[in-house]
């Protein structure tokens, strides 16, 4: 395993529900065991955006964050905007995660977490692990790219 894989203990894939449909939604759910905690994922592709929920050893829905990429300027980096929609006053979890996506995917992101305050090790895992997904999936930049993206490029992206 190379150095910062992220990998479960059991089945990295317990369940899974690829859908596509001729709207161009894209659905994935996979669970992920890891140690001491069960990590579940849905990922919904949708045109400009994708929603995504992480839930740690329950269903339940969690602190719910929109981020999104904008610019002064069309020739100016991209910055996140991140906003706390349901919960999350004192928890800044989701949001630096969500905030993260964006960077790396250059959309927008409706993320619902519910992993545990102060759980940074969890946190980092549970991203790692949706990054690699959203990789293998086509939805994030590879690595070698540069975090800020012109915001003229995110607009593009269709």
């Amino acid at each position: 395993m190379a150095e910062g894989d992220v990998r479960s203990t059991h089945n990295p894939e317990i369940v899974s529900c690829d859908d596509n449909n001729e709207d161009g939604v894209q659905i994935n759910c996979f669970t992920e065991d890891l140690e001491s905690y069960t990590l579940h994922f849905q990922i919904i592709r949708l045109q400009k955006q994708i929603f995504v929920w992480i839930g740690c050893n329950s269903a339940k829905f969690g602190h719910l964050y929109a981020a999104a990429p904008f610019a002064l300027r069309k020739s100016q980096n991209s910055m996140v905007s991140v906003a706390s929609i349901l919960g999350g006053a004192s928890d800044n979890t989701g949001s630096s995660i969500a905030r993260r996506l964006v960077l790396k995917t250059g959309l927008n992101i409706v993320l619902a977490c519910n992993i545990p305050k102060n759980s940074p090790m969890l946190e980092a895992d549970a991203e790692k692990i949706l990054i690699q997904k959203l990789r293998s999936l086509g939805y994030a930049r590879p690595k070698s790219e540069g975090s800020p993206v012109p915001l003229s490029k995110v607009e593009s992206r269709t």
